[in-house]
């Protein structure tokens, strides 16, 4: 049986290196239903955050996932 994925994309400010991107998508990683998450780090400026999962995440979850790291979407 072929399992659907979904895919979110979000811009998370500000993050400046690799520990920044690793705090973020250990956080977004620990949600229910998400497989996978990947960051373009653009330093000093805003990146783009792929989340892959089996469902749609609620944008308050990764928003609280986000805050908990300590970053902020823009």
């Amino acid at each position: 049986m072929f399992e659907r994925s979904v895919t979110t994309e979000v811009t998370v400010m500000v993050m400046t290196c690799t520990h920044c991107s690793n705090a973020v998508s250990e956080a977004l990683t620990a949600l229910p239903g998400v497989a996978e998450v990947s960051v373009d780090l653009e330093p000093v400026a805003d990146s783009l955050v792929t989340i892959t999962g089996s469902a749609p995440l609620a944008p308050a979850a990764i928003d609280a996932a986000v805050t908990e790291a300590g970053y902020s979407l823009r």
